[in-house]
């Protein structure tokens, strides 16, 4: 009789089942896992112009001093270590150095990437500690994929008024529809740049983005930003475009370019007879159309020709000098992914006019670079 009442039980239970029923209990490691990574980037620079050197700034051939007047070198640019650590399906962290900045002053350097994310859906992203604000194409681009010599002019510069580059915050992000096509990018941060123990005001920067694919290839975003850096308040804007297309097996071509404008901090800190905060602006676009050719071969996997144009000016409003930059590139690709690529080219400053002993002065720059991810 037992034996029959265990038969009936079982029959009950698979004639039942359960349906949508989690089976996890405990998610404390559900999908753990710790990954790292890093990029090698090494390169030789050599000024093509007479009394400038490798950074751009002209010096006097008739000084005794020559600490100024490097005109070649060979230089290591990164050498980052990524950590991410998923603790489970919800929560990761993501930790990024760069041990090239023991080179020179390492103060409020080395630390770029140090958060936390919490994925709750495609919908909504949370992450909270420092990393780049999603503030233009430049933002979303892999630290450890750059198809040129260096980012643009005017990266650099909205990062050190702190609209861009390593900021400490918080930030939302995630899909606004269901495909994906449309996509926001929001966030608070302190605004005075990285590995600062505290903010140097009680003002946070606040900024916006909406991201959408116009149609496959083909994405435009908008940007804006409002904040401060310890001298009142200001603004930026942007506008930028990324796409690709594939010509056929063996060609591909692709584009980027972007227009910011907004407050150079940086510039009005600098500044012993300070103007309107208002008048002290910044604005710049750049184009940068890539040309890949896929040779499929067993060690050289691609050719990348690229030129990218840069016009930027660093206070538009008054006492302007603009600059234009132009970068063409040839990369001899080694490894899929940029996983190793070996890339040569020639940056090209024009000034609207020189001013003699500074970096603004016309010059023209070589380099030779490589770099490897692993």
């Amino acid at each position: 009789m037992l034996f029959a009442c265990f038969q009936v039980s079982a029959q009950q239970t698979a004639a039942t089942p359960q349906v949508n029923t989690d089976t996890i209990r405990n998610f404390s490691a559900y999908k753990r896992s710790i990954t790292f990574a890093g990029l090698l980037q090494t390169r030789f620079l050599c000024s093509l112009t007479k009394d400038v050197d490798i950074n751009g700034k002209n010096f006097d051939p008739a000084a005794t001093a020559t600490t100024g007047q490097i005109t070649n070198s060979f230089m290591l640019k990164r050498v980052r270590f990524v950590v991410k650590g998923t603790v489970n399906d919800h929560f990761s962290a993501n930790l990024l150095v760069n041990f090239a900045e023991f080179n020179s002053d390492p103060a409020n350097k080395v630390l770029e990437n140090a958060y936390v994310k919490y994925t709750l859906s495609n919908y909504l992203n949370v992450q909270a500690g420092q990393f780049r604000p999603f503030f233009g194409i430049e933002d979303v681009v892999p630290n450890d994929i750059i198809r040129t010599l260096d980012y643009s002019n005017q990266y650099y510069a909205f990062g050190a008024s702190g609209w861009q580059s390593f900021q400490t915050g918080v930030a939302i992000f995630g899909n606004i529809n269901k495909g994906g096509r449309l996509r926001y990018y929001a966030g608070a941060y302190n605004g005075n740049n990285r590995n600062q123990a505290n903010d140097n005001d009680n003002a946070k920067n606040v900024y916006g983005r909406l991201e959408a694919d116009v149609f496959k290839g083909l994405t435009l975003g908008v940007n804006a930003a409002q904040g401060s850096l310890g001298n009142g308040n200001g603004n930026a804007l942007g506008i930028d475009v990324k796409g690709g297309l594939t010509l056929n097996e063996r060609w591909e071509l692709s584009l980027g370019g972007e227009y910011k404008t907004g407050t150079n901090f940086a510039l009005y800190n600098a500044l012993m007879v300070k103007p309107r905060l208002s008048d002290v602006r910044m604005q710049g676009f750049y184009i940068f159309p890539i040309v890949r050719y896929n040779t499929n071969m067993s060690r050289i996997r691609g050719i990348e020709f690229s030129s990218r144009y840069e016009y930027f000016n660093e206070n538009y409003r008054f006492d302007h000098n603009s600059r234009q930059t132009v970068i063409p590139n040839v990369s001899l690709i080694f490894a899929d992914d940029f996983y190793a690529a070996l890339q040569l080219g020639v940056s090209i400053d024009l000034y609207q006019k020189n001013v003699p002993f500074t970096t603004a002065y016309n010059h023209n720059l070589a380099y030779l670079q490589l770099q490897v991810r692993f």
